[in-house]
C-alpha cells in the first residue's frame, strides 16, 4: 500500500537513419530508407523518408548514422529528437593525393 506507481509515458517509435543536411540551429534531416517487395511481383523498391529531428547539442554532422525517437511538436516539421550518433561520417580530404 505504500508503494507508489508512476504511470508510464507509452512507448514511442525510434528509427535510424542518415543525416542528409542540417537546417538551422539544433535542427538535422535525417533520411530512413525501408525495403519492400511488391506483393505480387516480388521486386524489392527501396522507400526513402525524410525526418526533421532536433539535436539539443548540435553533435551530428551531414553524413553521420543516428537513431531518432518520437517527441512532442517543437516546430511546424520537428517532431522528433535525436537520441544518439551511432556512426559517425567518414570525412575525406580532397586535396591530398594517395
Amino acid at each position: 500500500m505504500g508503494e507508489q506507481v508512476e504511470p508510464s509515458r507509452g512507448r514511442r517509435k525510434t528509427m535510424s537513419g542518415v543525416v542528409k543536411s542540417r537546417s538551422g540551429d539544433k535542427t538535422i534531416v535525417v533520411e530512413t530508407e525501408v525495403r519492400k517487395a511488391h506483393p505480387i511481383y516480388g521486386k524489392i523498391t527501396r522507400q526513402r523518408s525524410r525526418f526533421h529531428a532536433h539535436d539539443e547539442k548540435n553533435e551530428a554532422g551531414v553524413g553521420d548514422q543516428v537513431v531518432i525517437m518520437e517527441a512532442r511538436p517543437m516546430s511546424k516539421t520537428k517532431r522528433w529528437r535525436l537520441v544518439e550518433v551511432t556512426q559517425k561520417a567518414l570525412i575525406l580530404d580532397a586535396g591530398v593525393k594517395a
